[in-house]
């Protein structure tokens, strides 16, 4: 315990060194928050107020939104602090609370994709019987699960993370207390630890991969059995904007932990990150508002209300 507590800060590097790309990085980054923040919560609000949103697709959808509003304002805020004051200090308890809800959040959005996929698999492949297998009660228990295997997997985290002893260096080469960039600095032996956090994180996305995989599977035979145009069309729109945002979400994942160790670099890593924490969260608003009538119409009955209530 005295070794472990030597170190009480850590430096995160932050995402750049160099002056002359600080000031546009915080514009674009600061650009980017704004969005992620208008466009999830927009669509909490939006989901909320219409009554006609108040399916379970919507309620996933807006648990989603909370996850993606949640992880990247864990760490965005960082970053940008990070890019106008250059290195920056970070206790050892706030950088352990910020790996916590980090893992915490992108973990429940790896459960949300699978529990989204596997309400899709039913929408289309059991309409008959939709209604009375996914239930409210159904839909809660589904997302309390996303929740709690969130923070059980980031209770991991940082009992395996902080478990080890910092006693020389405590510079962190990211932007964020990320858990490999942590871990590093350690000078205890950390083989076991690594090996506890590789084969949780394996379970925890294979468990969700295989879900989608097999919900969709699932999905496209049943489409190939559609004759109907309208029909083939509804239960391609009814997956389309799951279907982008899984494959950004997992294609990013595998880029970034399924390549060779060797073909690793910081800089490569830390471009990844922030596609990973700060991108994903502000496209995937966009994919289900742009590719949703309902989201659209939606929102244009409530601009319209807006308009309206103006006028009077």
């Amino acid at each position: 315990m005295e070794n472990r507590t030597e170190v009480t800060e850590f430096i995160l590097l932050g995402l750049t060194n160099i002056p002359e790309l600080q000031v546009p990085l915080f514009i674009l980054i600061t650009l980017i928050h704004s969005i992620t923040v208008v466009g999830n919560l927009g669509m909490i609000v939006l989901i909320f107020l219409d009554s006609r949103l108040h399916t379970p697709m919507f309620f996933f959808l807006s648990n989603l939104s909370f996850a993606d509003f949640a992880y990247s304002s864990v760490v965005t805020p960082t970053v940008m602090a990070g890019l106008l004051i250059g290195e920056m200090l970070i206790s050892y308890n706030a950088c352990a609370t910020q790996m916590f809800f980090f893992a915490s959040f992108a973990t429940m959005e790896n459960y949300l994709l699978a529990a989204m996929a596997y309400d899709r698999y039913k929408a289309v492949c059991k309409p008959l019987h939709y209604a009375t297998t996914i239930t409210p009660t159904v839909c809660t228990c589904l997302v309390m699960g996303c929740h709690v295997g969130g923070f059980l997997n980031a209770a991991i985290h940082i009992g395996e993370t902080f478990s080890l002893s910092f006693c020389s260096s405590n510079v962190v080469h990211h932007f964020l207390c990320d858990v490999p960039a942590v871990m590093a600095l350690s000078c205890s032996d950390r083989h076991f630890n690594e090996l506890v956090l590789v084969y949780v994180a394996t379970f925890n996305v294979c468990f969700s991969l295989v879900v989608i995989s097999t919900s969709y599977l699932l999905v496209f035979i049943n489409i190939l059995k559609i004759h109907s145009a309208t029909g083939y069309q509804k239960a391609l729109s009814t997956c389309g904007s799951h279907l982008i945002t899984v494959s950004i979400f997992y294609g990013t994942i595998i880029f970034m932990y399924l390549q060779p160790s060797s073909s690793h670099s910081m800089d490569t890593d830390k471009i990844a990150s922030v596609f990973y924490t700060m991108v994903i969260p502000m496209l995937n608003p966009l994919i289900y508002s742009l590719r949703n009538k309902e989201v659209k119409s939606a929102f244009k009955k409530i601009v319209l209300g807006v308009k309206l209530s103006l006028k009077f």
